[in-house]
């Protein structure tokens, strides 16, 4: 844990300044063209809400005058970590290895899904204080996932559940980005077999970090 307010800054500014690229990558400017279906990515929504957390961070460590923890946001800080974390693996583990090699090695696809998420996570572990989270954390974080399916169904009611409109990678319809939550393919059994288990994964995942929080470590 480091309280020292020029690390902070510094680390902070780095992590900020390669998130403000990974928007712009997530709206497809350094291919020259713009990704309009970026808003329906759960990789994307992720790390913005990630983004505006780093930049309160930031925010506040401009602003104190002596060296102490990062106390910005903790709550959205741990719900923010989850819900990267979620990005980082299903990514890496799941979707990923499926595609085309050249596809996987691209600013966006490593800053959204590889850069920004361990900066992200290695910041909470670096900057704030131990033994601070509430047992309430996980469960806060299931928001984040649980709000973003319900805004996918949302959307794919407002363009009728048209599944003939593809994404820009042309592996899925813009309605369904990603397999687990195509009812189309799936039907809603299999949808909602998928939320439980991601649901059931992130709570692990956030009481792992709650665990983390909790060890004692010695002076």
């Amino acid at each position: 844990m480091i309280k020292n307010r020029t690390a902070q800054l510094i680390y902070l500014t780095a992590t900020c300044t390669i998130g403000i690229v990974a928007i712009f990558a997530s709206l497809g400017l350094f291919n020259f063209f713009f990704r309009w279906d970026f808003y329906v990515y759960f990789t994307n929504i992720s790390n913005y809400f990630c983004l505006v957390v780093l930049f309160f961070e930031l925010i506040q460590t401009i602003k104190k005058k002596e060296d102490s923890f990062i106390t910005s946001l903790p709550t959205l800080k741990f719900v923010g970590m989850v819900g990267i974390t979620l990005t980082f693996l299903v990514f890496n583990i799941m979707l990923g290895p499926g595609r085309k090699p050249h596809e996987n090695f691209t600013v966006e696809s490593i800053s959204l899904h590889v850069i920004l998420p361990i900066l992200y996570i290695v910041d909470w572990f670096l900057f704030y204080e131990r033994k601070k989270a509430n047992w309430k954390y996980p469960l806060f974080a299931l928001i984040l996932p649980a709000s973003y399916f319900v805004y996918i169904i949302i959307h794919a009611a407002i363009l009728n559940f048209d599944t003939s409109i593809m994404c820009l990678n042309g592996y899925s319809p813009l309605i369904y980005p990603y397999f687990f939550i195509n009812f189309e393919q799936l039907g809603i059994p299999g949808v909602l077999m998928w939320l439980g288990i991601i649901l059931v994964f992130l709570l692990i995942v956030g009481y792992g970090y709650y665990g983390l929080d909790k060890i004692k470590r010695k002076k």
